[in-house]
């Protein structure tokens, strides 16, 4: 299987029904993803393929043949996008474990030309946070509609 991870080509000449994560955090050695629950209902292994959020865990990696896949490591250089300088300026991360995933779902959604509205964002991101961060994720979504209208 050949595909691109980060902006940079990759094979992997494993089972096509191996899950992406595992490709990735054990074969690439890219650890940002994690293992949160292994059945793509938790969120913390939420990669982008083509630019759309997709659970890694259980994403087969026959699906990313020939196509882009990027991960939190990929993202951006020294945590420069939007969404995790948002993330930062709200202080989000508690234990930090599920946050990769969280920023993956959120910067995927904020990707989107036009933005949908604030409240459809709120429904969208399905990524659990054990430590219940989830009113500072909020205020950081909202700041990123707030930095929207600021430079519309």
């Amino acid at each position: 299987m050949k595909f691109i991870l980060n902006g940079k080509s990759v094979t992997f000449d494993g089972e096509p029904d191996t899950p992406l994560l595992w490709v990735i955090r054990d074969h690439l050695h890219l650890t940002g993803t994690k293992f949160g629950c292994g059945i793509g209902a938790c969120g913390a292994c939420t990669v982008h393929v083509d630019g759309e959020a997709v659970r890694s865990c259980s994403y087969p990696l026959a699906l990313v043949q020939g196509r882009q896949v990027t991960t939190i490591e990929g993202l951006s250089e020294e945590r420069s996008h939007p969404v995790q300088q948002a993330w930062i300026q709200e202080e989000v991360p508690q234990c930090g474990y599920c946050q990769s995933g969280m920023i993956m779902a959120v910067s995927a959604v904020m990707a989107r030309k036009p933005l949908p509205p604030e409240s459809q964002v709120y429904r969208e991101i399905t990524n659990l946070c054990r430590c219940a961060t989830y009113y500072r994720i909020r205020k950081a979504i909202h700041r990123l509609y707030l930095t929207q209208e600021e430079s519309s």
